[in-house]
């Protein structure tokens, strides 16, 4: 208890409200950044999905080029949770550790590892997506 006391003397107080403003920061600024992407194609003249894939495509290249260029990271520590944002997240960590482990070589360096951030996620969702459809086909909702 003492000890506890103690070592909270030396531990920085949390910024809960900075850091939501700058998660909703980030985080929206990835989202906005991807809708005018959207609304550019759409003014080219594409139809809204088409936009919506190219510009889903235009940030997922977009994040794997600033992680390439170590900015990603960066990203991360001012933006916390914003920077997840699920698409440029995802993206940031399957270049991470293909990065990362590069110099073990292809195979047995970026091959093995480069999903190893997000292959659990991966593997929660196929399964669980997997179940939900299984209990709404027997509960006849499908």
């Amino acid at each position: 208890m003492k000890y506890n006391q103690y070592a909270d003397g030396f531990s920085p107080a949390p910024t809960y409200l900075k850091n939501c403003l700058l998660a909703f920061a980030v985080g929206g600024a990835i989202c906005e950044t991807g809708y005018l992407i959207k609304a550019g194609i759409m003014a080219a003249g594409a139809d809204e999905e088409t936009a919506a894939t190219w510009s889903t495509v235009a940030l997922i290249c977009g994040a794997q080029l600033i992680t390439g260029l170590g900015w990603y990271n960066t990203l991360g520590k001012i933006g916390g949770a914003g920077a997840a944002v699920p698409i440029t997240g995802f993206a940031n960590s399957v270049v991470s550790p293909a990065l990362e482990y590069k110099k073990e070589g292809i195979i047995f360096g970026t091959g093995a590892k480069i999903f190893s951030l997000a292959g659990p996620v991966l593997a929660v969702g196929f399964s669980v997506s997997t179940a939900a459809g299984i209990v709404y086909k027997l509960l006849g909702a499908v």
